[in-house]
This record gives structure tokens, C-alpha cells and sequence, in this order.
């Protein structure tokens, strides 16, 4: 019985983990994004981004997104290429 719950917790652990797509095809340019005024203060834009759905690249508009701290800086995401492809690297919150 012991077995079979931590078969369970393994599986489910490795389903929750985050899944990396490799994409052989290089992304297209950015598009050029016209930034509309801040909603607030403490808004940061969060800049357009290629993503890949379903065998095609789908553009991601940008939008303005709210900081989560005062000092907290956004650090885009961008696609990496390496041996096998393309990588997504998401953006992040620097604090």
C-alpha cells in the first residue's frame, strides 16, 4: 500500500512540473507594439512575445501588467535557441 502511494505522489509531482517545448523553427521578429498609457503608477508593460501553439507561431500581445512590489523590475522572457531548437525562457519578477 505504501508502494502504491508514493507511486501516486511521483506521478502527480512530474505531471505538475513545468514542460519545455522545443520549437525547431525560429520565431518570427518581434512586431512593432504601439504601448497605450499606463493604468497607474505601478504599472510595468510587459512587451509582445511568439508563442507557439499547435505546429504555428501565434503573436502574444503586450499589455501592462500591475508590479507586485514597488521595486520590483520585469525581466522579459525570450526565446533561446540551443542544440535541439528553440527555447521559451518566461519572464520574471526581479526584487
Amino acid at each position: 500500500m505504501k508502494k502504491i502511494a508514493i507511486g501516486i505522489m511521483v506521478l502527480f509531482l512530474i505531471s505538475c512540473a513545468p514542460r519545455t517545448i522545443v520549437v525547431k523553427t525560429a520565431p518570427p521578429p518581434p512586431k512593432v507594439e504601439i504601448k497605450t498609457t499606463p493604468p497607474g503608477k505601478h504599472y510595468v508593460w510587459v512587451s509582445g512575445h511568439w508563442e507557439w501553439r499547435r505546429g504555428t507561431w501565434v503573436w502574444v500581445p503586450g499589455h501592462w501588467v500591475k508590479k507586485p512590489k514597488p521595486h520590483a523590475v520585469w525581466i522579459p522572457g525570450h526565446w533561446k535557441k540551443t542544440g535541439r531548437g528553440w527555447v521559451w525562457i518566461p519572464g520574471h519578477w526581479k526584487y
